[in-house]
């Protein structure tokens, strides 16, 4: 198997984890479970997130893709970037309720588009 193919497995599975995190941390809170906070699931998403951002920046490498030639991949720069923002508005505590639901469906949206953007490669502008 290529390296390629094996970072690209990788980064998929990572993303995949994430989002599964993400959600897992949002029912908690939705359910009155804020106790999560104190586990090991408060530090594990950020270290799934760092193994993500590293087979991310080697996937660009690797394939030779430079996000300023290649619309799909700024954009799902951007995406991210709205995601994280959105993700830390959705989990913050001290954050009203209204606003955190808004910033948790936001930060699905983003993430979305992101894996919309990585299946289909579009060409944007």
């Amino acid at each position: 198997m290529s390296t390629y193919v094996i970072l690209k497995h990788l980064h998929m599975t990572a993303a995949y984890l994430t989002i599964t995190l993400f959600m897992l941390r949002l029912l908690l809170d939705l359910v009155g479970r804020p106790g999560w906070r104190q586990t090991p699931l408060r530090w594990i998403p950020h270290a799934n997130d760092t193994v993500l951002l590293v087979a991310a920046i080697s996937l660009l490498f690797a394939g030779g893709w430079n996000p300023l030639e290649q619309s799909w991949l700024m954009a799902k720069i951007l995406l991210l970037l709205g995601y994280i923002a959105a993700g830390l508005f959705a989990l913050k505590v001290t954050i009203s309720s209204p606003v955190r639901v808004a910033a948790a469906a936001l930060a699905l949206l983003q993430v979305s588009f992101i894996f919309y953007l990585a299946m289909s490669k579009p060409v944007l502008f």
